[in-house]
């Protein structure tokens, strides 16, 4: 996902009280009372089945070293199996054991994410599919491993096609094209595991921007999801916050006809008392023009931002503290308040921007500089999101304050 804005802390060890595991399935005929991660799925290593050499850990894909890093956050790699570290040479931890980075082409590593999911409460993830990166086979790979690990566990999972950078005249034909060959040959639609929502298979379709392409395309994309005999969805759409607002009356109209419309929060946010906030403000207005439209509304909630080793030390400014889950937990609470059952957590693995909920290690190696989770225990937030979708279903009242303690 493209980061647009409006207007590290120090390493300690604690420790961690797992919940009990969710052993139920979760029901994957609905989106209501869901909680969805983004699941990027994009980091190789070299070693790994992908073959492909440090992919969104370096901007090197030969090397990794402290000028070449293009991630934020280091994830807990204590409970991977040794099958699934990858050395990464030149980085030690504090007690001088050298560091290892872990491969989303590695199965057993997507099967953990997952079990982390069922052992959490989290109910499962919409699969990142960049449509510019569709020839990469190691993307069919980590699909395949979704599959696999969703219905070990129980967990719903569902496409979200990213339209970034596609070329406008090959998007439309590229997009469906790919849709149909999963649906007819992967068969993707015909898994228990694969989420629907009144009927019908859903697909998230990420990058609907009045500044990227035309009306006429948007609604052209629109019309082939919404009304396909045989390869019909369930639309969410993904697209600028600012859609209720939209003063091209084309666009205007294009932002309604989803069924399920989900605009990007990551980077909007309002200042309070001088600190950083989600904006959550405009959810009310944005919900009853949603309903007044047909469609339902699935807010994007995230727990902080930053990627200053992504994009250079001017990039500061642009962080967004995680406040110790408070700036993730009022995001949660403004929905319930609400009466929004359905949220979209952004995301799981995401360590680039450091928007990742998965396990994060305090006590990072060096050299370079992480962020961190403040000395939380490094399960913190799929604990958090999984409090959050006990509050989106109504299972637990909610409160405007982070309802758990390390």
């Amino acid at each position: 996902m493209i980061v647009t804005f409006t207007a590290p802390s120090l390493p300690a060890v604690a420790e961690e009280a797992p919940p009990p595991r969710i052993k139920s399935p979760v029901d994957a005929t609905t989106l209501h009372h869901k909680v969805l991660c983004g699941y990027q799925g994009w980091f190789r290593c070299p070693g790994d089945p992908a073959r492909q050499g440090w992919r969104h850990w370096s901007r090197n894909g030969r090397m990794i070293g402290a000028g070449s890093l293009s991630f934020e956050m280091w994830p807990d790699m204590a409970e991977y199996d040794d099958d699934e570290k990858y050395a990464t040479p030149g980085f030690m931890y504090p007690d001088g054991k050298p560091a290892h980075l872990f491969s989303s082409a590695n199965p057993k590593t997507v099967d953990r994410h997952f079990r982390w999911m069922e052992q959490y409460g989290i109910d499962g993830v919409f699969l990142q599919r960049f449509l510019v990166d569709l020839n990469n086979r190691s993307g069919e790979q980590v699909l395949t491993h979704v599959r696999a690990a969703a219905a070990k566990t129980g967990r719903a999972y569902a496409l979200c096609y990213d339209l970034t950078d596609a070329p406008k005249d090959k998007l439309f034909d590229t997009l469906t094209a790919d849709w149909k060959r999963l649906v007819d040959e992967a068969k993707v639609t015909g898994d228990s595991r694969y989420l629907r929502h009144n009927g019908k298979p859903v697909l998230f379709v990420w990058g609907f921007y009045s500044d990227r392409f035309g009306p006429d395309l948007a609604n052209r994309v629109i019309d082939f999801f919404k009304n396909d005999p045989k390869y019909g969805v369930t639309l969410v759409g993904g697209c600028q916050w600012a859609w209720r607002t939209e003063k091209d009356l084309a666009w205007a109209k294009v932002f309604r006809r989803f069924d399920v419309i989900s605009p990007w929060n990551v980077g909007n946010f309002e200042r309070v008392d001088g600190r950083k906030y989600a904006a959550t403000g405009y959810w009310k207005d944005d919900l009853e023009a949603a309903k007044k439209a047909g469609m339902a509304y699935l807010p994007v909630i995230y727990p902080g931002f930053s990627w200053v080793n992504l994009k250079g030390r001017a990039a500061t400014r642009d962080t967004m503290p995680r406040m110790k889950g408070e700036f993730f937990w009022q995001q949660f609470s403004a929905a319930a308040d609400l009466g929004i059952d359905m949220a979209y957590v952004a995301m799981f693995d995401e360590v680039d921007e450091g928007t990742a909920i998965l396990k994060v290690s305090n006590t990072p190696p060096t050299p370079g500089r992480f962020a961190t989770y403040e000395g939380l225990p490094s399960d913190w937030y799929l604990r958090l999101t999984g409090e959050g979708t006990k509050v989106i279903r109504g299972e637990r009242k909610n409160q405007k304050t982070v309802p758990i303690e390390p």
